[in-house]
């Protein structure tokens, strides 16, 4: 029989894994002809999620637990969790229950057609509208940029076999950005569209700071524009700076008496240049803290303990 693995990252979701593992045992009695495993991954949980979780896998052994020693992040740590599982599928889905345990079927059967991942898209959020918009433009402007193909509006939650994971695995990448590396590591993609729902429970681990994380892992790994932007502005400006300097020469030599060049454009000229200056030391900034991070090459998570596992 054909193994299944759900991979659910969770931190201070003790609201929400109790019901998630009761719909996933739902959905999953209705394919008997696999076997499957239901793997949480906890970032150092404050509450009682990991409690919870060990109650019920002690009277189910497909529910397997991997607590990390501290919170790595919430780009890590799901990847490691993913890069445990051993399925001839893997399905990655997210403890907050807005990745709708239901579709798993879908997922399922879309598989079994012949496609080698199939990518859960939000066609619509119950969320906030403003930060829906913020996510989209996100995206647009992510689908610019990228050297590869970007998914406008996936978030992670959809169903790869085992040749991607492996595939996924090899890039040996210790600050990983799953959305990008699905579409460099190729193979047959099938999409399934979904509305969102809201979260009921809980409230949500992204801040603004781990927003911008995730917003600029993606452009830094998947797009030299940026860099090259800073050489085409740089000429650009060096080239106006060049013309204004020449026109106020030649206007002082025809005003030379009336025209006083006053300090106010000085000012806002210097500003300007010293903001452009900083956004691209910025930018550059990022790129090498990304260099930094590859060639430490540190391990994705430590764990503290596994429960379940063989």
């Amino acid at each position: 029989m054909k193994k299944i693995s759900i991979v659910t990252a969770c931190f201070n979701e003790e609201e929400n894994v109790k019901e998630l593992i009761s719909r996933v045992v739902n959905v999953m009695q209705h394919h008997t002809n696999y076997n499957y495993e239901h793997i949480f991954i906890d970032n150092a949980s404050t509450d009682n999620t990991v409690n919870i979780l060990k109650e019920i896998a002690k009277e189910d052994k497909r529910i397997k637990i991997i607590v990390n020693s501290r919170n790595f992040g919430h780009i890590k740590s799901p990847a490691y969790g993913l890069f445990q599982a051993n399925g001839d599928a893997v399905i990655s889905l997210v403890a907050d229950l807005q990745d709708p345990p239901e579709l798993i079927h879908e997922l399922i059967e879309k598989w079994e057609f012949g496609a080698d991942m199939v990518l859960a898209i939000r066609k619509s959020s119950e969320e906030n509208w403003v930060m829906y918009k913020i996510r989209e433009t996100y995206y647009r402007l992510l689908q610019t940029l990228s050297e590869v193909k970007i998914y406008k509006n996936f978030t992670g939650f959809g169903l790869y076999n085992r040749k991607v994971m492996n595939a996924l695995q090899s890039i040996n990448d210790p600050y990983p950005f799953l959305r990008g590396m699905i579409s460099e590591v190729g193979y047959s993609v099938s999409t399934l569209h979904y509305d969102q729902p809201i979260r009921l429970r809980g409230i949500t681990k992204n801040n603004f700071y781990t927003l911008y994380d995730i917003g600029v892992l993606g452009i830094i790994n998947y797009s030299k524009i940026p860099l090259r932007l800073a050489i085409f502005m740089g000429t650009i400006f060096a080239f106006l700076s060049i013309l204004t300097g020449l026109g106020y020469l030649i206007m002082k030599f025809i005003y030379w008496d009336s025209m006083s060049l006053g300090i106010a454009p000085l000012l806002i000229g210097a500003t300007f240049a010293f903001s452009v200056l900083l956004f691209f030391i910025g930018i550059i900034g990022e790129y090498i803290g990304m260099i930094y991070t590859q060639v430490l090459n540190r391990p994705l998570v430590f764990e503290k303990e596994r429960i379940n596992f063989d």
